[in-house]
Formats: C-alpha cells, structure tokens, sequence
C-alpha cells in the first residue's frame, strides 16, 4: 500500500487528462448529490407510491404525452400536458394540503415541474422516479385510455 501511494503523483503527472476527467466526474456526482438533499421534493420508487396511495390518497399528476398517457398510467392519475401544467391554476390549487405526485415516462423531466410545485406552496410534493416505466416493471397495474 505504501508503495502504491509514492507511486501515485508521479501517476498523476503522467496522466493529466485522466486525473482531470477523474476530478470532473466526481465534482459533478458531488453536485448531484448535494442537491438532491437539498431540493424540496422528494423522489418515489414505485412501492412507496404505492403505500402513499394507500395511506394518503395522493393527487397524481401525470405529465406525460397524452399518447403515452392513453397506452398505460398509474390508476387514478390526471394527465396534464406539459405545457398546460400551472401549479398557480385555481383547481390545482384547491390541493396545496395533499400530497401531489408528479409522473411522466420515464421520470426524467419533472424536476421543473416539481419545484414549480414548491415555488407555489405546496409542501408534499413528490416524483415517481422513473416514470410510468419503473411502474410498469414493478408489475403494478396500469389503467388505459384517457382516464
């Protein structure tokens, strides 16, 4: 071991770039991190929607394509486009007490949406993560159509 460490600035001299691209990934897996515990809403795996369907009664907001939306999505749930999402909307707003969770495919474009959701005053806000997807391979049961 202690060879190792005498060994490692010359290592490092000799191979900048790979210190350097080894420097940046950890910088941003730093940042990815520090910002997920930080952020005022909180991610879903599949079960624990499942429980907080079962406890709560959550409002589920489903952001996806309505094509998407009408092959398969969590029962229950609400399709609003993208587009259309107002978390200042009045009937939205009627829901600031329950928890709220925001779906889409996969999971990957909700984090605006979510703290849009915070930026409005809702205090329970939540995201599937992973999407409709996560839910489909977690076996759980989908509904199909526009409700």
């Amino acid at each position: 071991m202690n060879d190792v460490l005498h060994k490692l600035p010359e290592f490092a001299s000799n191979h900048l770039a790979l210190v350097g691209l080894f420097v940046a990934i950890l910088v941003a897996l730093l940042a990815t991190e520090v910002g997920t515990l930080f952020r005022k809403w909180k991610g879903l795996t599949p079960a624990g929607l499942t429980q907080l369907i079962n406890r709560d009664n959550p409002l589920i907001i489903d952001l996806s394509a309505s094509a998407d939306f009408e092959k398969a999505h969590v029962p229950g749930a609400k399709n609003v486009a993208m587009s259309q999402f107002d978390p200042e909307h009045k009937d939205l707003a009627k829901a600031k007490d329950l928890p709220v969770v925001l779906i889409d495919k996969d999971g990957r474009t909700l984090s605006k949406p979510a703290s849009r959701l915070v930026k409005a005053g809702f205090t329970r806000v939540f995201v599937l993560d992973g999407g409709t997807y996560a839910w489909q391979n977690a076996q759980l049961p989908t509904a199909k159509g526009k409700k």
